[in-house]
C-alpha cells in the first residue's frame, strides 16, 4: 500500500538544500584546477605552435667593396652565408649580380632566372644577361628582352656602408608575373 507522504509540520514550507558543502568544494576545486590548467596550456601551445608562423630572420651580409664595381657593368659577387637553425650552423655559398649606377647606387639582382630558376650569366660582348636553360634574355637593368621569362630580374635589398656592399639574400618563386618571396 502506498501512503501519501506526510510532511513534518516543523519543516513544512522550508526548502531542502540543493547541494551539500562537500559538493560545493568539489566544484570549486574543479573550477580552480581547470582555470590553472588553461592558464598553463595556452602559453605552452603558443610556444609549440608559434615557430611555424615565424620566418627565419635574415641578416645583412657583406658581399664586397663598391670600389671594385664598374659603372654599368654587372659583376657576379660570391660570398659565404652562415645560417643558424637551432643548434645546426651551415655555411652556404651564395652569389649575386651587382650593377653600379652612374649616381653611385648599386642594384643587386638575384642570381636566378625568373622563368624556371636557372642560373644566368652576363654576356659581355652583347651586354645582356642570358639564361642557358630556355633562352631568356635581360638587359643590365634586369628588364626582359626576350624568351619565356614572365618578369624582370628580382632585385634584392641592398645598402652601401663605408664603401662596403651589404645584401639580404632572398629567393623568389619562379614562373610568376609578380615577385613572390619564398
Amino acid at each position: 500500500m502506498n501512503h501519501p507522504k506526510q510532511q513534518d509540520p516543523v519543516t513544512e514550507g522550508l526548502c531542502e538544500p540543493s547541494g551539500s558543502r562537500r559538493t560545493f568544494f568539489k566544484r570549486a576545486t574543479g573550477a580552480a584546477v581547470a582555470l590553472i590548467g588553461m592558464g598553463l596550456a595556452v602559453p605552452l601551445i603558443g610556444y609549440l605552435v608559434s615557430p611555424a608562423f615565424k620566418r627565419r630572420r635574415q641578416a645583412w651580409v657583406e658581399v664586397g667593396d663598391v670600389a671594385g664595381l664598374t659603372v654599368g657593368e654587372p659583376k657576379q659577387l660570391d660570398y659565404l652565408q652562415v645560417v643558424r637553425d637551432g643548434w645546426l650552423t651551415t655555411k652556404l655559398h651564395k652569389a649575386i649580380w651587382a650593377v653600379k649606377q652612374a649616381d653611385g647606387q648599386v642594384t643587386v639582382f638575384s642570381p636566378l632566372c625568373t622563368h624556371l630558376g636557372c642560373s644566368y650569366r652576363w654576356d659581355d660582348p652583347d651586354k645582356r644577361f642570358m639564361c642557358p636553360c630556355h633562352g631568356s634574355v635581360y638587359d643590365a637593368a634586369g628588364k626582359v628582352l626576350g624568351g619565356p621569362a614572365p618578369r624582370r630580374l628580382d632585385v634584392l635589398p641592398s645598402k652601401v656602408e663605408n664603401g662596403k656592399l651589404f645584401v639580404i639574400y632572398k629567393e623568389f618563386k619562379a614562373g610568376l608575373t609578380k615577385s613572390v618571396e619564398l
